[in-house]
């Protein structure tokens, strides 16, 4: 197409330019090479923070992670695994999918080791964090004043708003269901959701102030990777009102 003189359209009287449109193709989020290739410059420098075994054959580390993961250590037809190791020059041993175990590399050289061990990280990290959210830390509000108050609350608002567009019974929480949030987590197996009881169980034991509560519930889940540091407090909040909530048929 000419710049100066571009087709044109004709509709209802009026006349539009036609501009080339280039189509542009975009590539599986999971495609596990192609992220490797620009996903591993923050990986460069080892770190020597991880625990490297000496064994007679060489050097050994492990990682342990959910087997929802391992593809994206494997790679497309194994491309990524294949990747890392010629570059370290290091042997990674996966479980087969849907077998929990432990991610083990050997290498003759330990700094290489530990630079696989980098890259490993990096790919599961960021892999963890496109995954849904699967559960979230939350204290109910499950007293009965608190519930009859919310009652009292949700009454007074339909009395005067009900006539406003969009505000009716079914975006106001289930009162059965009110909660404080602390966070959301992402768990990919039974042990991450053992780990996260027993986390609970120990801050049950170790904290009393409410707010001291929350922040250092939050602070130790971010620590322990199932949480994403977003933020560091917690701004306690409960969800009385939501429209999403007109699609979720047991909120009310």
């Amino acid at each position: 197409m000419e710049v100066l003189r571009p087709q044109l359209i004709r509709i209802d009287g009026r006349n539009y330019r036609k501009n080339p449109v280039q189509e542009q193709t975009y590539q599986h989020e999971e495609d596990e090479e192609d992220f490797y290739q620009g996903s591993m410059e923050c990986a460069d420098e080892p770190c020597d923070a991880y625990e490297v075994e000496q064994t007679p054959q060489g050097f050994r580390s492990t990682v342990k992670a959910p087997s929802l993961l391992y593809k994206h250590i494997v790679g497309k037809r194994g491309d990524t695994r294949k990747k890392i190791e010629m570059e370290t020059k290091t042997s990674i041993s996966i479980p087969k999918p849907g077998q929990d175990g432990e991610i083990v590399i050997t290498g003759q050289h330990r700094n290489g080791v530990i630079s696989a061990r980098t890259r490993i990280d990096v790919l599961l990290d960021t892999f963890r964090r496109k995954q849904p959210f699967t559960h979230f830390l939350a204290f109910f509000l499950n007293e009965v004043e608190v519930q009859e108050g919310f009652l009292r609350f949700q009454e007074e608002v339909l009395a005067k708003c009900s006539m406003d567009d969009g505000v009716d019974s079914s975006i106001f929480q289930n009162p059965k269901k009110l909660h404080l949030t602390i966070g959301m987590l992402v768990l990919l197996s039974e042990e991450e959701i053992q780990q996260t009881c027993e986390m609970l169980q120990q801050c049950k034991e170790e904290f009393i102030k409410l707010q001291e509560l929350v922040d250092r519930v939050l602070e130790r889940f971010q620590a322990s990777g199932l949480i994403v540091k977003e933020w560091n407090t917690v701004k306690l909040h409960a969800t009385v009102m939501n429209t999403l909530f007109r699609k979720d048929p047991n909120v009310v």
